[in-house]
């Protein structure tokens, strides 16, 4: 069974992680990546696309539309639970996307078996970054279209430099660690290395800036967090040190704060190339 960690009402749970992305993260920031990215490669009717590391499967969905009646998509990914409200989330979506759980670094299909394959928001959680991309390149037909999206360094995000600061202040130096490593990889220079290794050609990297809106500040902390691993030790606070970590994040998200709640700007690195 997955942690449970979606929020039923204050700071109560009820539900998993994989639920929490889907219901929290996606319409905030996942689903608008994924138009972004699918944007930047082009999709065309009867497309069969691959969608790695697939999570709850907004790019599948996105893609999905596009590729029409005549094509297909499938999402894989390592967590079961992921692809498990994938196919929840999916229900009704023409064509169905098809999900498998898979390894990016190894992919089960057979070389040249899609047109399109893409990568959201996932190569800076690989072990081997460079073998994922390798791969995606080996299983797309030739002249087919690659595209990943990593999100730029913490240097171009300054309001998650400073939420990782908080993070570890009240909660531990782990937890401060674990809201960096979404901005692992953001050097476009080691992204265009490893498209250049995969053997992609007509590589470019282009910097595509997506708006993120939350309802407010705690609901920022806790979509940050509730499809995450930080929701177990953020709940495991005191309530008085959980709004001493809302009372700090409150200070430095001020500029951002409207009367709708907190608006924030993304800055993604997508590469895209050809086979």
């Amino acid at each position: 069974m997955a942690e449970t960690q979606t929020r039923t009402s204050g700071w109560q749970v009820a539900g998993s992680a994989a639920e929490s992305y889907e219901a929290y993260l996606v319409p905030a920031l996942f689903r608008k990546w994924a138009t972004a990215l699918v944007d930047a490669v082009g999709v065309s009717s009867g497309d069969r696309v691959l969608d790695v590391a697939c999570g709850t499967g907004a790019v599948a969905r996105s893609v999905a539309a596009r590729v029409g009646a005549t094509g297909a998509v499938t999402g894989i990914d390592v967590n079961p639970e992921m692809l498990a409200v994938a196919e929840r989330a999916s229900a009704g979506t023409s064509p169905t996307p098809v999900f498998r759980q898979a390894d990016a670094q190894a992919l089960p299909f057979e070389d040249g078996a899609f047109d399109v394959v893409l990568c959201q928001q996932a190569l800076q959680f690989m072990p081997d970054a460079a073998a994922a991309v390798a791969e995606m390149r080996r299983v797309t037909r030739d002249d087919g279209r690659v595209a990943f999206s990593v999100l730029r360094s913490l240097d171009h995000h300054p309001v998650y430099a400073r939420f990782a600061d908080a993070l570890a202040k009240h909660v531990g130096s782990t937890a401060g660690d674990m809201m960096g490593s979404p901005f692992a990889l953001g050097d476009r220079e080691v992204l265009r290395a490893f498209a250049a290794a995969a053997g992609l050609r007509d590589i470019e990297v282009r910097i595509e800036v997506v708006s993120g809106r939350f309802p407010s500040v705690e609901e920022f902390v806790w979509y940050e967090a509730a499809s995450s691993p930080l929701a177990g030790p953020i709940l495991a606070l005191t309530e008085d040190s959980r709004r001493a970590l809302v009372e700090d994040v409150e200070q430095f998200l001020e500029p951002q704060t409207d009367d709708a709640g907190v608006s924030l700007a993304y800055e993604t690195h997508v590469v895209t190339g050809r086979r």
